[in-house]
């Protein structure tokens, strides 16, 4: 059985969808600079389009990305870093976890009002049920992550020292620049959808380019360029 055309009825093409959505999702750009960016190369649209556009897709494609990777086996199972930042919505401030593995490619992200067990206890369930359980958690001294690890019987397994986290907290500086570039949010579903989506698509194009050759890292830039241009495609 196939799958419907999530683009049958659009008068703009797939390309420009997928291009106009990964511009606004990847980079630090507002939807006018995304309108902007595509009048350039001749193709004239609105930048509440552009805002259909992401609310529309985004998410689908987010989702097919999660999908391939899960079924790939590229989630690692070896270490986790876990971590909340704080985000201001409308002026009260909200807290964002996330769980990311040793690559520092972001496994889940959730937003909650509290810092508490539960919360902590939530970030940990929904992600071992998609990622199955690590062998180290890595996590700050925040009381909550030691008592929602004691619940599910993971105590020995946390670790907590000083930079032994930085990997979590590098991972909240491209979410950072792009938070900056929308001037925050306005409300709390809109910042949950934001952060899913973001992950999914940073995780796809984050290369770690450091870490290998110049014409390695050309080669991956481009199959990750190259599927997803494949998202959806007929």
């Amino acid at each position: 059985m196939t799958k419907p055309d999530p683009f049958k009825g659009f008068q703009s093409s797939p390309e420009i969808i997928r291009l106009a959505v990964m511009l606004y999702i990847r980079f630090p750009l507002s939807l006018r600079n995304v309108e902007d960016l595509l009048h350039e190369r001749g193709v004239e649209i609105s930048h509440e389009t552009v805002r259909f556009w992401w609310h529309r897709f985004g998410p689908m494609f987010a989702s097919e990305i999660r999908k391939r990777r899960i079924e790939g086996l590229r989630s690692s199972q070896w270490r986790w870093h876990l971590d909340e930042m704080f985000v201001k919505i409308n002026g009260e401030r909200h807290y964002l976890w996330r769980a990311v593995d040793h690559e520092g490619e972001v496994l889940e992200s959730f937003v909650t009002k509290t810092r508490d067990k539960k919360a902590a206890l939530k970030l940990l369930k929904k992600t071992m049920k998609r990622h199955g359980r690590p062998h180290v958690f890595v996590t700050d001294k925040l009381r909550s992550y030691g008592a929602a690890l004691k619940e599910i019987g993971a105590a020995d397994r946390q670790e907590t020292g000083r930079w032994l986290n930085n990997r979590a907290e590098n991972s909240h500086l491209p979410f950072r620049r792009r938070e900056r570039a929308m001037l925050r949010f306005r409300r709390m579903r809109s910042l949950q959808k934001f952060a899913a989506v973001h992950s999914s698509v940073h995780n796809h194009f984050n290369q770690e380019r450091h870490l290998y050759s110049r014409e390695n890292f050309k080669l991956n830039r481009t199959a990750a360029l190259t599927e997803w241009r494949q998202l959806y495609s007929a």
